[in-house]
């Protein structure tokens, strides 16, 4: 996820006629996904026979490792452990309503016994707003199990449209017809979807697909991906016959909200613990906790190394917002006084970067949006003068300017856009008037508005989207 970029501005417009899924975040391709999450190092939830780290230790103990590429999470393999065996769970700093979650892996610590490995997205009033394990499963377990744990209320049929075997029908956690935490759940068979099987083919691609109507996990295994994931440009509509599909009696909207982006690897617990006697591991030990205290050379092949995890939203989601620009210096925020409309017609799904000049006191042309469309640039141009301010202690930028805004195609031509001088506010500004489908409205705006929203981050095009459309929905409010 592009976070290194400071930007307030964005884009709307209409979408028909665009790519279903536009790419919202790419967690590897800073090369800093774990400063994206947030680490667990407290009690296990689930009781399991686990020590979870924090960052500082996982990275002191080499279990966690990252590049652009790949990152690895693994388990402590070289000591008995009393108290636990040391391992990770993450969980993302930054939540989702709905999207199309990707994660490339090519090796995951299932199929071992004593293990209990899960990647999910939790809401964080669970289970009110609910939970989706995309893959899971404990011991010597040979294939995948997914499933949604909800409150009272929510259940899935099965439609015929999905190859794994419903387990259980009703998602409701405190089912008394079913096993305690149950929820619904949906069974792979193949067995190159979990654990050795899977690791023994290099992995393949989770992609979950996750809309107000459905929830839809496929699976490929690698050498079956399909191209239209590895060109960034997903397409689920020729994926063919999801593992699970879970629709039925339950309002997915409501019921799937905010929800975080988990991996981890526990030991034990209230389901790897409690299977422990009915399965084969019984045979290595009396006891789940006394095996994974004691056999810390079993644990050295239970590791996640992930290539690729990338979550899209439907274009669809666009809607009609304002772009604002903003610039940024080690000791200063400036806002850039520029055009009030320009009339454009450009999809939000093509929104893919925003670029910005850094400078103080000075009076400069600066790009305040460049992106791609098509075969189209678009660039957006204004002169300002700009005043250096500190937004974080209440001192907000003030300053005025003239500027023009010029379309520029692919063949050369530039066609001027109409455009007039706006004054940046002395206080915080509030949501831009809302623009027609055909125009772009270019407002003042400042970092402190992200801060005050408690973001912590940079954030990129996709998140400035995000957050417009969430004011879009909700009513006003601070940009």
């Amino acid at each position: 996820m592009h976070f290194s970029t400071f930007l307030t501005g964005l884009a709307l417009m209409s979408t028909t006629g665009w790519a279903q899924y536009v790419l919202e975040d790419d967690y590897l391709a800073d090369g800093d996904f774990f400063d994206l999450f947030t680490f667990w190092d407290t009690a296990d939830p689930t009781d399991g026979f686990v020590a979870y780290q924090n960052q500082s230790q996982a990275s002191d103990a080499k279990l966690i490792s990252s590049s652009t590429t790949n990152i690895q999470m693994k388990v402590d393999s070289s000591n008995v452990t009393p108290s636990g065996r040391p391992s990770v769970r993450i969980t993302s700093n930054k939540s989702y309503d709905s999207g199309l979650v990707i994660v490339d892996i090519d090796h995951m610590p299932g199929g071992i016994c004593g293990t209990w490995p899960a990647f999910w997205l939790v809401g964080p009033d669970w289970p009110d707003q609910g939970e989706i394990d995309i893959i899971e499963g404990v011991n010597e377990q040979t294939a995948n199990d997914m499933t949604l744990h909800t409150g009272e209320g929510c259940s899935i049929t099965n439609n015929g449209a999905f190859s794994g075997s419903i387990v259980t029908t009703d998602c409701w956690i405190d089912d008394p017809d079913q096993a305690d935490n149950a929820g619904c759940q949906i069974a792979a068979s193949d067995t190159d979807t979990f654990g050795s099987g899977f690791n023994s083919n290099n992995g393949g691609v989770y992609a979950t697909e996750w809309t107000d109507s459905a929830i839809s996990i496929f699976f490929f295994p690698r050498g079956s991906i399909p191209t239209d994931i590895t060109d960034g440009s997903p397409d689920p509509s020729g994926w063919g016959t999801p593992l699970a599909q879970f629709q039925g009696g339950c309002d997915i909207g409501t019921t799937f909200t905010n929800q975080q982006i988990v991996f981890d690897t526990t030991f034990c617990g209230s389901w790897a613990g409690n299977v422990w006697g009915s399965g084969s591991c019984a045979s290595v030990a009396d006891t789940c906790e006394d095996y994974v205290e004691n056999n810390y050379e079993a644990f050295e092949d239970a590791y996640w190394s992930v290539n690729t995890l990338q979550v899209y939203q439907s274009s669809s989601a666009s809607s009609d917002v304002a772009v604002s620009s903003s610039v940024s210096s080690s000791s200063s925020s400036m806002s850039v006084a520029a055009p009030s409309s320009v009339a454009v017609s450009v999809a939000e799904s093509s929104i893919s970067s925003v670029s910005h000049t850094t400078f103080a006191f000075s009076t400069k042309s600066v790009p305040l949006l460049t992106t791609s469309v098509s075969n189209t640039l678009i660039s957006l141009n204004a002169s300002s003068t700009h005043y250096a301010g500190n937004a974080t202690n209440g001192s907000y930028p003030t300053g005025s300017g003239t500027g023009t805004a010029s379309l520029v195609l692919s063949t050369g031509t530039v066609a001027p856009l109409s455009g007039s001088a706006v004054s940046a506010p002395s206080s915080p500004p509030e949501t831009s008037s809302t623009a027609a489908s055909t125009t772009v409205t270019v407002a003042s705006s400042y970092d402190h508005t992200w801060t005050r929203h408690g973001h912590g981050h940079e954030p990129t095009a996709a998140a400035v989207k995000r957050h417009l459309r969430h004011h879009k929905r909700h009513g006003a409010g601070v940009l």
